[in-house]
């Protein structure tokens, strides 16, 4: 097995999807800190592999998005999309890039589901898999596909990270006995920029999380200006508003928001004699995250780290494909009682002022905020993840015996 161990210089890591991806280069930059010899590579399945290219690290695989972003499974529309723009195509010649290259690599890991999983088999290297996507909080007891047990039962799936505790003795208890969880990689991404937010200490302060992908999100941050609007209407509360946007919503795009002036990064409007005005960056993502009173959340990935920090989120249905109703329902399952999801309300005015009501009864409840900071640290965890992750693989540091080696 030692010499195994001095044979892992070259890693391939394969994903599929927006919080797929950024978990897998989190644990490539980390791979990298503990064996800075170490040649580290990316598949993204999905996407244009955005965290990677942050990251600096080398991407292997045809980029092309789909409209679904990869979460075609949650409407059967968004799959008919992705193959009308090439899902079949792109598929193909993935698998058969992955054949080209598989030598290249002494180890694989798999950030994902089934899909990456199936190709980290396809490479006939030995594996490592992180079950991202599946977590045993959504329905008590992880049922996985038969092809994902095969695949996990393998003799070249090395170990299976969970990306909680109560999914690893889970699947443990179910004999994958190869199972561990070391934290969820996704914490270890907030790193305050430093970047002046200019925030009254004496005023409640509102994050808004729009999720990552147009058109839906700027949509989805409408949807969540109509809120500010309702909450300014219905309370005597001076409040701040501060957006999180991707660089993908533009300028332009926040100046065509019907009903809104924008200017330097403020959009603004009067309301019935009063004064409302939104703050938005592209640039301070974990500042506004770390220094918010309450998340309005309409994003995955970006919930789940609100979470982790012990932040209440309340979550708007959207139109999608994404962020549905469906998918909020079962991210609330996931994460626990931190969040709380808005019933689907055809008149999206009713809805918002249902959701403006919920957001000051959430923030007069000191006891459910404090739950909020337990909870947060039970289903998502602290920083350090990563380099856990790393040293596992890396050093074969396992939080237990029993594991069986690289």
């Amino acid at each position: 097995m030692d010499d195994f161990k001095l044979k892992i210089t070259r890693i391939l890591l394969i994903s599929n999807g927006h919080g797929e991806d950024l978990n897998s280069s989190l644990i490539g930059d980390a791979l990298s800190s503990v064996k800075p010899n170490l040649t580290v590579d990316a598949f993204p399945i999905v996407g244009e592999g955005k965290s990677y290219i942050k990251k600096g690290i080398k991407i292997v695989a045809h980029l092309k998005s789909m409209p679904s972003g990869g979460i075609f499974y949650l409407n059967i529309i968004n799959l008919i999309k992705d193959l009308f723009s090439g899902l079949i195509g792109l598929t193909i010649q993935q698998i058969i890039t992955i054949t080209k290259i598989k030598n290249n690599y002494d180890l694989v890991i798999a950030v994902g589901d089934i899909v990456p999983l199936f190709f980290a088999y396809l490479t006939g290297k030995k594996y490592i898999s992180f079950l991202v996507a599946n977590s045993s909080y959504y329905e008590g007891k992880l049922k996985l596909p038969f092809l994902t047990k095969l695949l996990l039962r393998s003799n070249r799936c090395q170990l299976i990270f969970a990306k909680d505790k109560y999914t690893a003795q889970d699947l443990q208890n179910q004999g994958f006995t190869k199972t561990i969880c070391v934290g969820y990689p996704i914490m270890d991404d907030l790193k305050p920029t430093g970047k002046n937010l200019e925030l009254c200490s004496e005023k409640t302060m509102i994050a808004l999380l729009p999720g990552s992908r147009l058109p839906e999100a700027l949509r989805n941050f409408s949807l969540q200006l109509a809120v500010c609007e309702k909450l300014v209407n219905i309370s005597s509360e001076n409040w701040q508003f501060l957006g999180a946007l991707v660089p993908t919503i533009t300028e332009e795009d926040l100046s065509n928001i019907e009903g809104w002036e924008y200017d330097s990064g403020v959009l603004s409007k009067e309301i019935d004699g009063k004064h409302i005005t939104v703050k938005v960056y592209h640039d301070a993502f974990a500042d506004i995250l770390l220094q918010c009173n309450l998340v309005l959340g309409m994003a995955g990935t970006a919930v789940e780290q609100a979470v982790g920090l012990g932040k209440p989120v309340i979550q708007i249905p959207g139109k999608g494909p994404q962020f549905t109703y469906r998918f909020a329902e079962a991210q609330m399952r996931l994460l626990g009682s931190s969040t709380i999801t808005m019933e689907e309300n055809k008149d999206n005015q009713v809805m918002c002022e249902k959701t403006a009501y919920k957001i000051i009864e959430v923030l007069d409840d000191r006891e459910f905020l404090e739950q909020c900071v337990i909870n947060g640290k039970e289903r998502i965890g602290t920083t350090g993840a990563s380099l856990a992750m790393a040293k596992a693989i890396i050093i074969k540091d396992l939080p237990f015996q029993g594991i069986r080696k690289l």
